[in-house]
């Protein structure tokens, strides 16, 4: 019966089984299950032994059945929170509801970041107690030194103690340097460096009365002195002005004892003794001048002067020797200053075999050669060859051709040269001017005369730039191209003519050397010789001081050096 009861507890199942195992009915002790002899009254009876059970004859346990679990508040409000579309592509459906939603969620989340964009105040420390002895100690050795102009905090700012002063005091004298830029005035410059409108005014008198004001060339440095002003809102009056007016003169400009502005001018002994500079040309002529000390500049006009002669790539020898000879003057002061080349010469073996002085003034006008350079005999440089009269190539050649405005043919008795509007036109050679002005078909044009019979005509000129009667020289402006008279567009139309007759511009070489005769030549040949007595490097020496300039030069004590007070001017 037990057995049986335990059977049908198993078939109930978990529930069933836990109901037997309160009640007791399941499980007892072999003492109670074991049944007793004479009934089941157990009266005068003897228990029997209990009954075992093989293995097999137990009834397997009814198999478990998993609980069903309760979903969590998470997993619920996760699978709410996948099933929404909180962040649509805004690309698609514009206008949509879904595509607003996707917006509301943008600009939620955008609020959301600014609202929540954090701070740059400054933060606040804990409050610290200080006695105001403390605080001023502090106070005095923080930032204020350091405005003050120290590197540390060594230095006492200024405390309660310290009185400010009523107003700044100023320097009695005010020591500046001016420069004159270019294109300004001297009054200006005068004036943006503090000097009074009366003051400077009566100093561009006497500038002026010494030298054309004109003549100060820019990048000239003025020391100005100014002294203590006579009120607050007057301006300082000038005590002393000095500048370099020229390589050979100071000017100087201080008050006299009426206290009135006085020019003086002080000389400045000037040495011009020409610099002479050889050596030997080695690989390069150019870069051994150079290393010698000849001026960039000074290279490269004595290297046109030699072109002019001889080829210098081809007539040179390597231990031939370069002579060149400079304008130079030294200063006194230590100041020097190169002028132009006055001497090319090339010697090979002791002897010279290139002379070139420079003779004649560049800006007299004459026909001497202006400024050209001679050989010793007094043959002028050759200048061989027509230069082009525009930097353009040729539209039209000499000979008959169709008229591109009358449209027949007709001689072209010139060569047409294609241009811009307005570029320069230069004479090809040497000449006199014979006519500048209208001149019919041509329009605005200039015709030369040069040596031997020889003419030349520039036509369709826009402008000309020289008169008739004036001595032009080879390369000089005399007009810009233009397209007046009877042109299709701007070029320049240029004839030559030989005895009054048409030639071909292209077929023409001049020649132009200039001849020095009787007394000029004479002279020149006394220069030349006089120049080349020039020691090499003999202009590089400094001068030897005069008496007087060893005088001014001399230190000055410091004793010496005090002057009376000026007085100031009324203003």
């Amino acid at each position: 019966m037990e057995i049986g009861q335990r059977r049908r507890a198993f078939g109930r199942g978990a529930a069933g089984w836990a109901t037997d195992v309160a009640e007791g009915r399941l499980f007892r002790t072999r003492e109670d299950d074991a049944p007793t002899l004479g009934g089941e009254s157990g009266c005068g009876g003897r228990r029997l032994p209990a009954a075992a059970l093989a293995h097999d004859q137990i009834a397997p346990s009814a198999p478990s059945v998993p609980l069903r679990k309760t979903p969590h508040w998470r997993d619920r409000l996760s699978q709410r929170l996948s099933s929404l579309d909180l962040a649509p592509d805004l690309g698609r459906g514009i206008g949509s509801p879904r595509w607003l939603r996707g917006v509301g969620t943008l600009i939620g989340l955008s609020s959301a970041a600014i609202a929540f964009w954090p701070a740059f105040g400054p933060l606040e420390a804990a409050p610290v107690r200080l006695t105001e002895a403390e605080r001023d100690s502090y106070r005095s050795q923080t930032i204020t030194p350091l405005a003050l102009g120290a590197d540390t905090g060594s230095r006492m700012g200024a405390t309660a103690l310290v009185r400010p002063l009523a107003a700044a005091p100023e320097r009695p004298r005010i020591e500046l340097v001016a420069t004159l830029a270019a294109g300004d005035s001297f009054e200006r410059m005068l004036r943006r460096a503090g000097v009074g409108a009366g003051d400077a005014q009566r100093i561009v008198t006497l500038v002026g009365g010494a030298m054309p004001l004109s003549d100060i060339e820019a990048g000239t440095q003025v020391d100005i002195v100014l002294g203590r002003r006579s009120g607050a809102d007057s301006p300082r009056p000038l005590e002393e002005l000095r500048f370099r007016a020229r390589f050979d003169l100071e000017l100087a400009v201080g008050r006299t004892d009426g206290n009135a502005l006085a020019l003086s001018r002080e000389a400045i002994r000037v040495d011009d003794t020409p610099l002479r500079i050889r050596g030997t040309i080695g690989s390069s002529l150019y870069r051994s001048a150079r290393a010698a000390g000849a001026p960039a500049s000074a290279v490269q006009a004595y290297l046109k002067a030699l072109g002019e002669q001889i080829d210098v790539t081809s007539d040179l020898a390597a231990n031939d020797t370069f002579d060149i000879i400079l304008a130079h003057r030294r200063a006194a002061t230590g100041e020097r200053q190169a002028g132009q080349l006055l001497y090319a010469g090339i010697e090979r073996g002791d002897k010279p075999r290139v002379q070139l002085m420079r003779w004649g003034n560049a800006n007299n006008g004459a026909n001497n050669g202006e400024g050209r350079f001679f050989e010793a005999s007094g043959v002028g440089e050759q200048r061989s060859g027509l230069v082009a009269p525009v930097p353009g190539p040729m539209s039209s050649s000499f000979g008959m051709r169709r008229h591109p405005i009358l449209g027949y043919k007709r001689m072209h008795s010139g060569v047409d040269f294609r241009a811009r509007s307005g570029t320069p036109i230069v004479a090809v050679t040497d000449g006199q001017v014979t006519g500048a002005g209208r001149m019919g078909g041509c329009g605005q044009a200039v015709r030369l005369r040069h040596g031997g019979g020889m003419d030349t005509r520039y036509c369709h000129m826009s402008r000309i730039a020289v008169s008739a009667g004036q001595s032009v020289r080879r390369g000089q402006v005399i007009g810009y191209v233009g397209s007046t008279g009877l042109s299709t567009g701007p070029h320049l139309h240029y004839e030559m003519y030989r005895s009054g007759r048409a030639i071909d511009p292209a077929s023409v070489r001049f020649v132009t050397r200039a001849q020095l005769t009787g007394a000029e030549l004479a002279r020149f040949r006394e220069t030349l010789a006089k120049l080349k007595t020039v020691g090499p490097g003999a202009a590089l020496a400094a001068l030897e001081p005069t008496a007087t300039e060893r005088a001014a030069a001399a230190p000055v004590r410091e004793i010496d050096r005090l002057e009376a007070p000026k007085p100031v001017q009324a203003p």
